[in-house]
């Protein structure tokens, strides 16, 4: 219970680092107030784990800005619940941020009385065009995505039927309108969450596999995203850069779909590399390719021939240091 007690802390602590680093003091002084004011309304609520509920519009908020949102959404998701479980009103709301953060905070009120019941592919289309159409506001949409996604994280507190039922709905409807609104990061958490709820032995061996293949290469992942970085920079491409190691989902989804072994699954270290325009897109593949050797009859042009969804990237496999193939 200590342990929890201290990690909790440190929770707020880097929450107040993330949002100090990119919001003015104003601005942070205002999630402060917002803070003070949802802690008080939260007063005595538990969850089902039995953790103050405080901490959870904490950790949706921190979700939030580690993506650097605007304060308004940081506002409203400390918020997002106090309309739905405590005395706090709209008008009340409103009155100490604004209009806009009162806009935000009933939007999320309004989706969670929403439901989904089908496992029918047609239904969970319609049901995703209902969502998009009552989110008239995009920060709505993205505050309950990471509302879903800490609920994600701390499933285990659920019956495994609702552990189950909640994987179901979030796989169908949350994951694919995160991949939607370009959230990858949150897209490729729900994803592993969800396969670790539904197939937890299948999720488990992957896990094992791919640590026991290849380590944990955080750092070697930092490097080589850090020398990427330096060289676009360099060579004046604006650039947004994230790296990973592939999570069991992404491994066995591309296993299923390939009929592949997991020793056939080369790119295990993904970078993901967002510029300006198409022409930006080619110029940092050029050198990119000049950093690390390409692999021949890997690589894809989706720009040229766009996946009919619409879809356009460049998808390339290289090997890096130590014969990383990434």
């Amino acid at each position: 219970m200590a342990g929890s007690f201290f990690n909790k802390k440190s929770q707020i602590k880097d929450f107040w680092v993330v949002l100090e680093a990119y919001l003015s003091n104003e601005e942070v002084s205002l999630i402060q107030k917002a803070y003070k004011l949802a802690e008080k309304a939260h007063s005595g609520q538990l969850r089902r784990s039995g953790e103050s509920y405080i901490y959870h519009p904490l950790a949706v908020a921190l979700i939030l800005a580690e993506l650097k949102l605007d304060y308004y959404c940081i506002v409203a998701a400390i918020l997002h619940d106090c309309i739905e479980d405590t005395s706090i009103t709209k008008d009340d709301v409103e009155k100490e941020f604004g209009s806009q953060v009162a806009h935000i905070v009933e939007g999320v009120s309004k989706l969670t009385h929403l439901e989904f019941n089908s496992s029918s592919q047609k239904q969970a289309k319609n049901f995703q065009k209902l969502v998009f159409a009552m989110s008239k506001d995009m920060r709505v949409m993205i505050i309950k995505l990471a509302d879903r996604l800490h609920n994600m994280r701390t499933i285990d507190s659920m019956s495994k039927e609702k552990q189950i039922q909640k994987a179901k709905e979030t796989s169908e409807i949350h994951a694919p309108i995160a991949r939607r609104l370009g959230l990858h990061s949150i897209r490729v958490e729900l994803d592993d969450l969800c396969f670790k709820t539904l197939h937890p032995r299948k999720h488990l061996i992957l896990k094992r596999k791919i640590r026991k293949q290849y380590g944990n290469q955080k750092k070697a992942i930092s490097r080589i995203q850090t020398e990427i970085e330096k060289r676009l920079k360099f060579e004046g491409i604006n650039a947004s850069i994230e790296g990973r190691q592939k999570q069991p989902s992404s491994v066995y989804n591309k296993m299923k779909l390939k009929s592949r072994k997991f020793t056939e699954i080369l790119d295990m270290h993904a970078f993901r590399i967002i510029v300006d325009n198409t022409n930006a897109c080619y110029q940092a593949m050029g050198h990119i390719h000049s950093l690390y050797k390409p692999l021949p009859l890997k690589f894809k042009d989706y720009i040229a021939a766009p996946k009919p969804n619409g879809y356009q990237s460049i998808h390339t496999v290289l090997i890096g240091p130590r014969k990383m193939f990434m």
